[in-house]
């Protein structure tokens, strides 16, 4: 008998079982999903640390201009 992983929904903290079968895992539904996802496209959630984009972009940006016509 094995016992199915239940974990709690990150957006509801509903407890969902963690199954290859749930399309939305670890979220309980396509709700709570969308819902994630909308909190990171708009900053709510975020990694903490200085911007990767300002050291991996800053060298490239210098010396180019507009283009000559």
């Amino acid at each position: 008998m094995s016992s199915a992983t239940r974990v709690p929904c990150p957006t509801c903290k509903k407890a969902v079982v963690y199954s290859t079968k749930n399309p939305f895992r670890p979220f309980c539904s396509e709700r709570c999903k969308l819902i994630d996802l909308g909190e990171w496209a708009s900053e709510g959630h975020r990694i903490a640390g200085k911007p990767a984009v300002d050291e991996m972009m800053s060298g490239d940006l210098e010396g180019l201009g507009s283009p000559e016509e």
